[in-house]
C-alpha cells in the first residue's frame, strides 16, 4: 500500500494568487490578503498519512477541511506545494493521467450520497468499474460483494429512493470500495445523518477498516466522531494546520488556545486509554505501594494470593474506573503477552477524568475476566 503525503501545500482564490502566498510565507495574515478580494483557503499544509491509517481533518466551516481534501486527488490544482501518491506527484500529472489516477486508486465517499436515481443499488454501486471499462459480468460481482461487505446484501436490486439514508450512505461507501482503490477520500460522509444513524456508519467504517485496511482521510467537522474514527488528527483554524497527533496527544496536549476549548467537553474517559495514563512497570497488586522495597523486590505472600482484575493496554479510562473502584491498589496494566506493563493508581486516574476519588473496595480472590468492549465517544 502507499503512502499519501503533502508538502506546503497552499490554495489561494482571487487576484494574483502566487504573489499572496510568496506574502504568506514571508509571514502575512489570511486577513492581510483580504483587502484585495483575495482568500487563503488552505496555507502551508504538509502531513504524511501511512498505509493503513484513518486521518482525519478537523475544523469548523470555513477551516479549509474540504478544499484540502479536494487537491488530494487533484479536483483543485494546488497553488503551490506538492501532493504526492504512490510515488507520484500528482500535481504534475497531465489531465488523463489524473484521471487514470482517480478511477483506479483513490475513490471518494460524498456528503451527499451522490446516487443516481434511475439506477438501482447494484448499478450504483458498480458505476464506478463501469467508468474503468470493466466488464459487466466481473463490475456486478465486486459490486455485490462490496454491497455485502457494506450491510446490504438482498438489496442489490432495490431503488435508491426506497433506502433510507443510512443506507443510501452505505451504497456511496459500497461504490468506493469496489474500485478497489487503495486511497479513500471522505468528504463529511455521515455528517448528513442522523446521530444514531451516524454512529452506526462509524461502527460499519471500523469494521471495514479492520478487514481492508484501507488508507483513509475523513473530513469532519465533529470533535467526537474525529477521536472515534481516527488513528491521527489535524484540527484546522483558518487555512492552517494548528495541530497534528493522536487523539490523546491532542487532549492531553492542545497545541493552543483554540485547540484547547475545542476539546473542552469531550469525555476524556472514552477516549483516553490505561496506556496514556499508566506509571512504569508495577506489579499486580501494587506491593511497592503497601510493603518496603525488599518486599515488593520478593514479592509477598499477600501479592501472590491477589487475583483482582487487571486491564489492557487499550482499556478505555472509563472501563478502567469501574476496574479501579473495586481493587484496593493501582490497577495493573498487561501488554499483548499478558506480562504487567505499568499500573494506575487510583489517584492518577482521578486526576484523568476530573472525578472525585472513591474509597476502594477489598481484594476480590477471583479474578474478574476483561470483556474488550466497545470504544464510544
Amino acid at each position: 500500500m502507499s503512502r499519501l503525503q503533502t508538502e506546503h501545500v497552499y490554495k489561494v482564490f482571487g487576484r494574483r494568487p502566487e504573489e499572496a502566498v510568496r506574502s504568506l510565507e514571508s509571514g502575512a495574515d489570511r486577513d492581510d490578503l483580504r483587502a484585495d478580494g483575495t482568500t487563503a483557503a488552505v496555507i502551508d499544509a504538509s502531513f504524511s498519512v501511512e498505509p493503513g491509517q484513518i486521518f482525519v481533518v478537523m475544523g469548523l466551516s470555513g477551516s479549509g477541511k474540504s478544499t484540502l481534501l479536494r487537491m488530494l486527488n487533484g479536483l483543485s490544482e494546488p497553488t503551490a506545494g506538492r501532493v504526492l501518491y504512490d510515488g507520484q506527484d500528482l500535481t504534475a500529472l497531465s489531465p488523463s493521467e489524473l484521471r487514470h489516477v482517480r478511477s483506479t486508486k483513490i475513490s471518494m465517499v460524498f456528503q451527499h450520497f451522490a446516487l443516481f436515481p434511475h439506477r438501482d443499488v447494484l448499478e450504483n454501486a458498480a458505476y464506478g468499474l463501469e467508468v474503468q471499462g470493466v466488464p459487466r459480468a466481473e463490475r456486478e460481482r465486486r459490486a455485490t460483494e462490496a454491497l455485502a461487505l457494506c450491510g446490504l446484501e438482498g438489496w442489490e436490486r432495490s431503488w435508491p429512493d426506497e433506502l433510507s439514508g443510512g443506507m443510501q450512505q452505505r451504497v456511496g461507501l459500497a461504490r468506493a470500495l469496489a474500485t478497489d482503490a487503495d486511497l479513500l477520500l471522505m468528504d463529511e460522509s455521515f455528517s448528513a445523518l442522523d446521530p444514531l444513524i451516524r454512529r452506526d456508519m462509524q461502527d460499519q467504517l471500523l469494521e471495514i477498516q479492520a478487514r481492508l485496511k484501507k488508507t483513509i482521510v475523513f473530513i469532519t467537522h465533529d470533535l467526537n466522531e474525529a477521536m472515534r474514527l481516527g488513528d491521527s488528527i489535524a484540527v484546522m483554524r483558518d487555512g492552517r494546520i494548528v495541530q497534528l497527533g493522536t487523539a490523546e496527544d491532542i487532549l492531553m496536549r492542545p497545541a493552543d488556545d483554540y485547540v484547547a476549548s475545542f476539546i473542552q467537553d469531550v469525555d476524556r474517559s472514552r477516549v483516553l486509554t490505561a496506556e496514556a495514563v499508566m506509571t512504569g512497570p508495577g506489579r499486580p497488586g501494587g506491593t511497592e505501594d503497601r510493603h518496603s522495597g525488599a518486599e515488593d523486590r520478593a514479592g509477598g505472600a499477600e501479592d501472590r494470593a491477589c487475583a483482582c482484575p487487571t486491564v489492557s493496554t487499550d482499556t478505555p479510562l472509563a472501563e478502567l474506573c469501574a476496574v479501579s473502584a473495586r481493587v484496593p491498589h493501582p490497577v495493573a496494566v498487561t501488554g499483548a503477552d499478558g506480562a504487567v506493563v505499568g499500573r494506575v493508581p487510583q489517584s492518577r486516574l482521578v486526576a484523568f477524568i476530573g472525578d472525585e476519588q472513591r474509597p476502594p473496595l477489598s481484594c476480590d480472590r477471583t479474578a474478574v475476566p476483561r470483556q474488550k468492549k466497545e470504544v464510544t465517544v
